[in-house]
């Protein structure tokens, strides 16, 4: 039988000196041209549909052990939690994301908020309150399928904002992150980067299926007329909003077995990093075992 831990130790091993993050992870404080960046390449892993499916396979138990040690942690104190937080353009696949990468793991230890238009009671409070009261707790895993990007994105878009306002929203992100970092959150952003037809491709399949008929909306083909407002939005959040607290990372969302595989291994990565621990029994095991033997 494997010791605690060993499925983790075999996965950071395989992992070699950690890459990915520094391949997908966007500079920030720099322009960024989002095509220039094939939302169709495999930068790293797996560079084929079976391998991906291969290697998903692979990373389900290191990912679930590391996750049940986290949530284990936090039972003794440790406050630690992950934020994993996705964007894109409809389409993109945060709800695949959801289903097959979050789907690896316990859910007890998972909180799991999409994001949609703000209520009007949201809207009575500053754009950030909504997003405070769906944070991870100690020992979880938050998954937030959209976010206050939001309110950086379709209210400069829409207009729906003063354009003072908005470019005070990026200042406002960045240092509530900055809390969350130093608030034992680790804050994992995902850009889900689709191309333009393959957008089409995946809205035209939802209407060839009735059951996917409701996910569609008429809206989605305004919306898409304001892809390059979308695509300048998009990249204004990325160069104001990658920190070394809080970066981002442009994930190829074309292939969405390398999507899940990419975001799986990032999860991965800083789960090794992070390191949870067991947490020692604060009772005699020996004692234990004697009553529960007598009884």
């Amino acid at each position: 039988m494997a010791k605690k831990g060993s499925k983790a130790r075999a996965a950071k091993k395989d992992g070699g000196d950690l890459r990915l993050r520094e391949l997908l992870r966007v500079p920030g404080g720099k322009p960024v041209d989002l095509a220039a960046h094939d939302a169709r390449e495999t930068p790293a892993g797996p560079r084929h549909k079976q391998a991906g499916l291969a290697a998903m396979t692979e990373l389900a138990d290191p990912l679930a052990d590391l996750q049940e040690r986290l949530w284990a942690a936090s039972t003794a104190g440790d406050r630690r939690r992950i934020l994993l937080v996705l964007q894109g353009m409809d389409t993109s696949g945060k709800g695949g994301t959801v289903k097959h990468v979050i789907g690896l793991f316990n859910p007890s230890g998972c909180r799991v908020h999409a994001f949609k238009a703000p209520t009007p009671k949201e809207l009575g409070h500053p754009f950030l309150w909504r997003i405070t009261r769906a944070l991870p707790q100690a020992g979880e895993l938050g998954i937030f399928d959209r976010s206050h990007y939001e309110d950086v994105l379709v209210a400069r878009v829409h207009a729906l904002a003063r354009t003072d306002e908005v470019e005070r929203r990026y200042d406002e992100i960045n240092r509530f992150e900055k809390s969350l970092a130093d608030n034992d959150v680790t804050v994992i952003k995902c850009f889900l980067h689709i191309s333009y037809d393959e957008q089409r491709d995946r809205l035209l399949k939802r209407l060839d299926r009735p059951d996917k008929h409701w996910k569609f909306h008429v809206s989605d083909i305004e919306e898409r007329a304001l892809w390059p407002a979308y695509q300048q939005a998009y990249a204004l959040a990325l160069e104001r909003c990658s920190t070394p607290h809080a970066p981002w990372y442009l994930i190829p969302a074309d292939r969405k077995w390398y999507r899940n595989w990419a975001i799986s291994r990032l999860l991965l990565e800083h789960l090794l990093e992070l390191d949870p621990r067991y947490p020692k029994g604060d009772f005699d095991v020996a004692e234990a075992r004697r009553r529960l033997l007598e009884q």
